[in-house]
């Protein structure tokens, strides 16, 4: 350790201990004073004992009542100056002032500082006639005086700031905590809307299947018309749950375990599953993909998930999609449009995914009704 880190240490331990035995440092003052006025004890031992003993105990009130044991001391100190009895009082003043310095109103040492000049004078030039160079024997009490109060307000103002660094060591932990929270709000969102668009689009895939297997067994009067019926149902209330339990999954405190993202490249096996469900979909691109970042790839491939599910689920029978992706100077254009006549009736989860998707690349999209059928069109930018 550092000859400045001993002392630092010693400081912080020689501070502790003060704190927690206040008594000790007293008394410690205490005893040179004590000693201090036993010559003036042995010569006069009523008016000195008397003085010494109310000197004593103001030294165990500083702390607490710092002004008040000023003026005790301030009183002692006049009464030993008119009976000529010098039992330390003066020394003791000075302790005093540094109390109210340092733990006293600012209105208290601005009274305590006047009552020490106004002391000093009349020690000086009443009480002791005989003092040689009394203009410098004040400017020296006055200059110790002076100390006394700045070395006080300069502990004051170290305890303030103290103070002031543990409370925002205090207030940096809250906010700590309140990002962490934050921040595990926001992974909690994420997740309910991954888990909307795969579940999602993958249930929205297996109705799709389910009632064109059930229109095909019924046209061929086969038994298993009625099972691929229930599949459906079931998985159209399958769906209605997902959407009911999202609010539920943002409120668990278990931290997900996310499989690697889904990108572009991803499309060609998403397709094929979405035309198997019965909407044939086109899909064209321009541009250089691969040069798109994984997070840009991600939102595409999600937004194209979003919008083809919602074509299955809302633009009815005999619907098309349409696919187009373009990228240019950083820019992607992403269009997935259909001929169908349906459309979402309200912003549900997925639309509000697309958007904020968007908005994480400084993009926008849109939703609604084209010339005929339904129209997502959205726009992203590459981070640079």
């Amino acid at each position: 350790m550092s000859t400045q880190g001993w002392l630092v240490d010693r400081q912080a331990r020689l501070r502790a201990f003060d704190r927690h035995r206040p008594w000790v440092m007293d008394t410690l003052v205490a005893v040179p004073i004590v000693l201090f006025s036993i010559p003036n004890i042995i010569e006069k031992p009523l008016s000195a004992t008397i003085a010494t003993l109310a000197l004593l105990p103001p030294l165990y009130w500083r702390r607490r009542y710092p002004f008040a044991a000023f003026l005790a001391t301030a009183t002692i100190e006049l009464i030993e100056g008119l009976l000529d009895v010098g039992v330390g009082a003066g020394v003791i003043l000075l302790v005093m002032l540094f109390g109210v310095a340092s733990r006293g109103s600012w209105r208290a040492l601005a009274w305590s500082s006047g009552i020490t000049i106004a002391l000093l004078v009349a020690e000086i030039y009443v009480l002791n006639p005989v003092i040689e160079n009394r203009i410098i024997t004040l400017f020296l009490v006055i200059g110790t005086s002076g100390a006394a109060v700045a070395s006080g307000v300069a502990v004051r103002t170290r305890r303030a700031y103290l103070i002031a660094l543990e409370d925002r060591a205090a207030r940096l932990e809250v906010e700590r905590d309140q990002r962490a929270r934050l921040a595990v709000a926001e992974e909690r969102a994420r997740v309910a809307r991954e888990m909307h668009d795969i579940v999602g689009h993958h249930v929205s895939v297996i109705v799709g299947l389910a009632d064109g297997g059930a229109a095909l067994a019924a046209s061929r009067a086969e038994q298993s018309a009625e099972p691929l019926r229930l599949i459906g149902d079931t998985g159209r209330q399958a769906l209605s749950e997902l959407r009911r339990v999202l609010g539920v999954l943002r409120e668990e405190d278990a931290d997900p375990q996310l499989s690697p993202q889904p990108g572009i490249d991803d499309l060609d096996r998403l397709l094929p599953s979405v035309r198997a469900a019965g909407l044939p979909v086109t899909y064209s691109t321009s541009g250089e993909l691969h040069t798109l970042g994984k997070g840009v790839q991600l939102a595409v491939y999600r937004i194209v998930q979003e919008a083809l599910t919602n074509t299955l689920k809302h633009a009815g029978g005999g619907a098309a999609a349409d696919v187009t992706l373009a990228v240019a100077e950083g820019v992607v254009r992403l269009q997935v449009r259909d001929n169908g006549l349906g459309g979402p009736a309200a912003p549900s989860h997925g639309l509000l995914g697309m958007q904020e998707r968007a908005s994480l690349y400084g993009g926008v999209a849109t939703a609604g009704p084209a010339e005929r059928g339904w129209l997502v069109d959205v726009i992203l930018k590459e981070p640079s």
